[in-house]
């Protein structure tokens, strides 16, 4: 062998142990981190996985402008009554004739569907009117006569008083519009229906036509054919004057009555208790944000409203929430629009003034507003949850007394606008739409979130099953998991999950508050609802931070194999404390297990960044 062949063969190869990249020597095997690194490692992966958290959570959030604050407008008059220049006749009032009451039913057509629902109406009338066909023979009311089915017997009107102007020919009449919910018509409006009624109108209310609907997907136009049918009932009573029925609408049904006039287009008058006047996305992200912050909710939660109004629900087929509530030309009729200073769902100020805009613009400027003090959603006293609650003083007069005039074509003396300062705490956010990226990516993570929280049941229900019968044949465990990967995984799984029922439990907590607050309750300490959005922050950083841990820990076992190394440097051999023969599991069964509980706690952060608890 020649001195060049023996040359070559003693030469360090490529790859072999005493080759270096050209130093001469073999590179050492890596050695593991000490505390201090490890814990610089840890914390360096702790910073970027909350990024990856807090840039999830800002990608997800909805900002909304819900200033300016505090609006209010200064009434003329704090008194709410309404009178009209009657020269020197008194006019019908609340009281003033006895009432009777026909049942009857009519057959309400969902346009859309042809469904049909059979319906219960029933129809008040001035005594003696219906059954002779002449409003001559209306029966006064006696002094000595039963006031217990009107909350309003007081009337300043004397039921006896021989200078009540006489009633017209034909009488006006008034269909009541429901708000939410299932309301018939033997359960809703009968004081306020009795009232006008008793004031000489002929009234009519229904069951609500809601056919196979529910509050979330409400048929708005087809609601609004069915009330114009009734107003069609009406108009075919013998005793009523045609042009001279007028809606009666609450609430929800404010969003229908501007329906029934263009429909119509012959509505004499409406009367609007606490009309919400905004589309379903913006009023109700208005009274659900304000009403968050009345009970003491943590500012977190109160911006959590922000992403569910935000939701692109037309996805589902539920199109209304979008709807266009604002039409001008149903405000070219005489409106009473009636408000309480306890409600705490209504924007009142931007409500007031955009139904006066709409009205002017349809040339329409005899348009009353009244604010009444101590009156909640629908002008209770107390909570309306409970049976008997009675309407704000003077409302029921307040309103007859306005219809009476505006059908008899008389001249209000009254200022236009009275009763306590209107005001409102935020404004409506206008800017809120549908966010068709954000849904997406929302119902895939609450999806998958529970898909994988199924497939750990079934692994758990599995290994226990099998845990069962390895000791009864002497065998090892189902999951084979070391002590301390055990005691890891449990009580990070434990503590995530924990964080999601607190911040369900704690959203639970506010909408069953707001909804107490709704029906007229008075807040009570914030507690859980405020402190939950912190504890929640405060386990899930400290869970990121030992999955921070974990990572470091899986870092340092490829570096110590030598899978990981600077560029261009050479692999170095397997570290001689690393061992492979004692994997995280010992089973199939277990290595799924684990795997699945580290990605549910992983969709489970993902779930809580959604709802922004990483940045509020």
């Amino acid at each position: 062998m020649s001195d060049e062949q023996l040359e070559s063969v003693n030469k360090p190869q490529p790859g072999s142990p005493t080759h270096s990249g050209g130093t001469g020597r073999a590179p050492l095997p890596a050695k593991p981190w000490n505390g201090w690194q490890r814990f610089g490692v840890t914390c360096l992966v702790f910073v970027l996985l909350m990024s990856l958290f807090i840039g999830l959570s800002h990608i997800t959030a909805i900002d909304t402008d819900l200033g300016p604050d505090d609006q209010s407008i200064r009434t003329v008059s704090n008194d709410t009554s309404v009178s009209f220049e009657s020269n020197g006749s008194t006019l019908p009032g609340t009281g003033t004739y006895q009432v009777e009451t026909i049942s009857d039913y009519i057959d309400l057509v969902q346009p859309s569907t042809g469904a049909v629902q059979h319906a219960h109406i029933l129809v008040r009338v001035p005594q003696g009117v219906a059954e002779s066909g002449n409003t001559a023979d209306a029966q006064l009311a006696s002094d000595s006569a039963d006031s217990s089915s009107s909350s309003s017997s007081n009337s300043s009107t004397s039921a006896a008083d021989s200078t009540v102007s006489k009633l017209p020919a034909k009488l006006p009449g008034a269909v009541y519009m429901h708000g939410a919910g299932y309301g018939t018509a033997d359960n809703s409006f009968g004081d306020v229906a009795y009232d006008l009624a008793s004031a000489g109108f002929v009234t009519l209310t229904v069951d609500k036509p809601v056919w196979g609907t529910t509050d979330v997907n409400r048929d708005y136009p087809g609601s609004a054919h069915a009330y114009d049918q009734c107003v069609q009932y009406l108009r075919n009573l013998t005793y009523v004057d045609s042009a001279k029925v007028g809606l009666y609408a609450t609430s929800e049904s404010c969003w229908i009555a501007p329906y029934v006039i263009k429909e119509d287009g012959d509505i004499a008058f409406q009367v609007l208790l606490s009309p919400l006047v905004y589309n379903p996305r913006n009023a109700l992200g208005f009274f659900v944000t304000q009403d968050f912050a009345i009970v003491g909710a943590n500012p977190g939660y109160q911006r959590i409203v922000e992403r569910v109004f935000s939701a692109d629900i037309a996805m589902f087929g539920l199109s209304n929430v979008d709807f266009n509530a604002q039409l001008p030309e149903s405000y070219s009729v005489p409106t009473f629009v009636a408000y309480g200073s306890k409600d705490v769902m209504t924007p009142q100020v931007q409500g007031a003034t955009t139904i006066l805009q709409m009205a002017h613009a349809s040339g329409n400027w005899d348009v009353t507003i009244r604010n009444y003090p101590i009156g909640n959603h629908v002008l209770r006293i107390g909570d309306e949850a409970e049976e008997g609650t009675v309407l704000v003083d003077h409302y029921e007069t307040d309103y007859v007394d306005w219809a009476v005039g505006t059908t008899r074509g008389l001249d209000q003396t009254t200022p236009r606008v009275a009763g306590a300062t209107i005001r409102q705490s935020i404004a409506v956010p206008t800017d809120l739409t549908a966010h068709r990226g954000a849904t997406i990516y929302g119902v895939m993570i609450h999806a998958l979130q529970i898909i994988a929280l199924l497939v750990l049941i079934v692994c758990l229900v599995i290994a226990a099953i099998k845990h069962i019968i390895n000791r009864r044949h002497g065998k090892g465990k189902a999951l084979g998991y070391s002590r301390q990967f055990r005691q890891l995984l449990l009580v990070s799984f434990l503590c995530t999950f924990g964080s999601l029922l607190l911040f369900f439990g704690a959203m639970g907590q506010n909408i069953y508050r707001l909804v107490k607050l709704v029906w007229g309750s008075a807040p009570t300490a914030p507690g859980m609802i405020w402190w939950s959005w912190y504890a929640i922050q405060i386990i899930c950083a400290i869970i990121v931070f030992v999955w921070a841990g974990v990572f470091t820990s899986g870092i340092e076992v490829l570096r110590l194999h030598g899978f990981i190394r600077r560029p261009g440097s050479p692999r170095r051999p397997k570290a001689p404390e690393v061992h492979d023969e004692t994997p995280f599991a010992l089973t199939t069964l277990g290595r799924v297990t684990a795997v699945t509980c580290m990605v549910e706690i992983l969709l489970i952060l993902l779930v809580l960044a959604f709802w922004g608890l990483f940045i509020y």
